[in-house]
């Protein structure tokens, strides 16, 4: 894995701890030698594991609609900031340049961004892990929703374990190295003439 794309929070959250396992992710990303894409904003969860990444000596790539430029206030320090015009062109390009998806504490654009990575590794449409990094446990309620999602019968076993969860950077970062994407049926069909 060389590169891995983060999905978090513009905010700092109610408690320093989210800060702390941000910056904690940061530094192994760069001790593993893996680039950081994400939002590229300073602020926040997202500025707070891009800057740990580059006091490390790592890499980081940030892809920001121009429209979010200065309201997130981009970070001016990144190795590399790609402006695009959408938040889907966001999306699909941090899509692109990953190996691998985690989502940090966040609210509603964080689950987004990983609901639609989490469904397109369900269609088949790539074979990348998706991560919950579990701060402070802010991630059971959601890890509850999958396992009732997959009692009631709405989200098959196969596809509930694609969501990988640990509560620790090391642990979720060798979860992916181990990853083996299960068999997704194809649901394109060819037209039949």
């Amino acid at each position: 894995m060389k590169t891995l794309a983060v999905f978090c929070g513009s905010s700092k959250g109610a408690s320093t701890v989210y800060l702390e396992a941000a910056i904690k992710l940061g530094k192994e990303l760069a001790k593993r030698n893996i680039t950081l894409v994400y939002g590229g904003a300073c602020v926040g969860i997202m500025g707070a594991v891009a800057d740990s990444v580059l006091e490390a000596g790592g890499k980081v790539i940030g892809v920001m609609p121009s429209f979010l430029e200065k309201r997130e206030i981009s970070h001016k320090n990144l190795t590399e900031l790609i402006v695009v015009d959408s938040m889907h062109e966001r999306k699909a390009k941090m899509a692109e340049l990953a190996d691998g998806f985690i989502a940090l504490p966040g609210g509603p654009g964080t689950l987004e961004e990983f609901f639609e990575i989490f469904t397109w590794a369900q269609l088949g449409l790539h074979h990348k892990p998706c991560g919950l990094l579990n701060i402070n446990h802010y991630y059971d309620p959601l890890v509850a929703l999958f396992n009732h999602m997959s009692d009631e019968q709405f989200l098959h076993e196969k596809y509930r374990s694609m969501a990988l969860v640990d509560v620790e950077p090391n642990g979720l970062l060798d979860q992916f190295n181990t990853y083996e994407p299960p068999t997704v049926k194809s649901f394109i069909t060819e037209k039949q003439t």
